[in-house]
């Protein structure tokens, strides 16, 4: 260690700081495409730094943060002035007062631990060997105060006490990297050191295949016309939706970092009879939007028609003109319409799965029948369908249920053939037990789930709390 000393000379100026913080970094990186050419203009985030740029013609990139910190103090008044200038300390102080100096290397090795007094400077180069980044941790009296600092040359020796410098010196260095290019695959890279030069090849996307109606499993979004416009209304609670017949109250919660470029899931919740739209907001959607950690998803709950039954066949032509207002409106992937009920609002879902396979991705019903006040003339076409049944269900008895789950796996599959397969069903005792179709068409899966229970759609296993069915719905929407 170097460093010269001059005493009994006193400051008294504030403590202040010139040197580069110890959250500065200068991340600098290349994209390429998996030939090896550039990729020009794509998207480049660095996440938790909210810092965004794009690629130049080389595909280059670079982010550079300097920021400049005050002091911690733990009292008040005048203590003196530090400075750093290309790795040379300088410290003055108005007091007597030790000046402690430690730097540590990038894996938390402690190299030197040092106190001095008076007031003079340190060559910090000096006191490493190895070309890197370094932190130093500084207290002059009651101030204290964290940076880095870069060296040359080169060592095989190991140092001192390792104790991490993350946890010495507060600094969290890591964050997300995103690559976004369209044509591409987005790219997400975790960076423990954001000191670094990076080299990333984005991968081209695979084309999607093309179907009459629907889409493959896990397709990428399909965004609707209400993409990038403002949703002046309310976000989280009811309003009135003016309809070709009327006027119909609206439950509707988005999400509260709704990113309107951003396409979210639509998942419409229907009330039974005797219920109300309320109610069903009240319940998070039967469970689901509690379990949307990630908040990926627009959650929509329509008044009946107010009769006692609430659903007719006017609800259809309210379901098409709800449905193009919000896509109109909202940034929505069309892909991604589901449609939930309990009792009358599981028969009205159940029916629009029958007419409804191309704009409704897949329907979960809890306590439904193959029959209605009204039904529609159903379309050869498959559709994702989840049923929950009560065996002791006297309402929508058994065999209603099965007959409903039927007609779709008539849909759902080549010639029928997976009416044939029987699915497994609650035995009498345990869990629950929900079965998946193995023959239907990959794009249209069935899941089948029984338990004992009455005309209630929140079935829980024995000796539980808490309802199975929103899990075992939100896994199955998943799928898409």
């Amino acid at each position: 260690m170097k460093h010269t000393l001059w005493t009994g000379v006193s400051f008294g100026v504030a403590m202040a700081f010139s040197a580069v913080a110890a959250n500065a970094f200068n991340l600098t990186g290349k994209v390429k495409d998996e030939s090896g050419a550039a990729v020009q203009d794509a998207d480049v985030t660095l996440v938790q730094n909210k810092l965004s740029t794009k690629t130049d013609a080389d595909g280059v990139f670079s982010f550079y943060k300097e920021e400049a910190q005050a002091l911690t103090m733990s009292g008040s008044g005048m203590v003196g002035s530090l400075s750093v200038n290309n790795g040379v300390l300088s410290y003055s102080q108005s007091s007597g007062a030790p000046v402690q100096v430690q730097i540590f290397d990038m894996v938390g090795n402690r190299l030197l631990n040092e106190t001095l007094y008076g007031t003079g400077s340190v060559d910090m180069k000096a006191s490493v060997k190895a070309h890197g980044t370094y932190f130093a941790r500084v207290r002059v009296g009651s101030a204290q105060q964290n940076f880095k600092f870069t060296a040359d040359g080169s060592f095989n020796a190991s140092f001192g006490d390792k104790t991490p410098a993350k946890a010495l010196l507060k600094i969290d260095k890591s964050d997300f990297l995103r690559v976004v290019k369209e044509g591409f695959d987005t790219l997400s890279v975790k960076l423990y050191n954001l000191d670094t030069n990076l080299t990333l090849t984005l991968k081209k996307k695979a084309a999607q295949s093309q179907y009459a109606y629907g889409w493959g499993l896990k397709n990428d979004p399909v965004p609707t016309r209400g993409c990038g416009k403002t949703w002046n209304r309310v976000k989280s609670g009811s309003y009135e939706f003016q309809w070709s017949k009327g006027k119909r109250t609206i439950r509707i919660d988005i999400p509260d970092n709704y990113d309107n470029k951003k396409p979210y899931k639509l998942i419409f919740g229907m009330h039974c009879m005797g219920g109300w739209a309320g109610g069903v907001q009240q319940e998070g959607y039967y469970g689901l939007k509690p379990l949307d950690t990630q908040k990926t998803a627009i959650y929509v709950a329509p008044e009946g028609n107010g009769n006692q039954a609430p659903w007719g066949q006017d609800d259809y032509l309210l379901f098409d003109e709800l449905l193009a207002d919000l896509q109109s409106n909202l940034c929505i992937d069309s892909s991604r319409v589901f449609s939930t009920g309990f009792s009358y609002g599981s028969m009205f879902s159940n029916g629009l799965s029958w007419n409804h396979q191309d704009v409704l991705r897949a329907v979960a019903v809890y306590e439904t029948a193959e029959r209605n006040i009204w039904l529609p003339q159903r379309k050869k076409m498959g559709i994702g369908w989840m049923g929950v049944l009560g065996l002791q269900d006297d309402l929508c008895r058994p065999e209603m249920g099965r007959a409903a789950r039927d007609i779709i796996l008539e849909l759902n599959s080549e010639n029928g053939k997976a009416k044939n397969e029987k699915a497994q069903e609650y035995g009498g005792s345990g869990p629950h037990v929900c079965y998946d179709y193995t023959t239907v068409e990959e794009r249209f899966p069935v899941r089948w789930c029984t338990q004992n229970g009455g005309h209630i759609w929140d079935h829980k296993d024995p000796g539980q709390n808490k309802s199975w069915v929103p899990q075992a719905t939100w896994e199955f929407f998943s799928k898409f």
